[in-house]
């Protein structure tokens, strides 16, 4: 009984959970520090304007996917886009909420 307590309420966890939750702040932190590049490409883009007005007028479920078409959320040295990046830019852009 006293392991099922420790487990439920005193915050233990499997060797397993913790290389999750462990994994899981690494790639928020990752994610964090990639942000302020993003604000930065959308910074020296010449077609910030008009990307901008399209990331705007997209639906909200949309915006994520048009802040990648835009290429703001494509970190150099990278193939894809990123997903995570794209949404905590979207923040940085205060278009989240917009």
């Amino acid at each position: 009984m006293a392991m099922v307590l420790g487990f439920s309420w005193g915050g233990w966890m499997t060797g397993g959970g913790a290389e999750e939750l462990a994994a899981d702040r690494a790639h928020d932190e990752v994610i964090a520090a990639l942000v302020p590049i993003c604000l930065q490409i959308s910074q020296d883009d010449p077609e910030r304007a008009s990307k901008l007005a399209t990331i705007t007028e997209a639906t909200t479920y949309q915006r994520r996917d048009a802040v990648m078409a835009a290429g703001w959320a494509t970190v150099p040295g990278a193939e894809e886009p990123n997903r995570d990046l794209a949404q905590a830019c979207m923040k940085g852009l205060n278009l989240d909420a917009a």
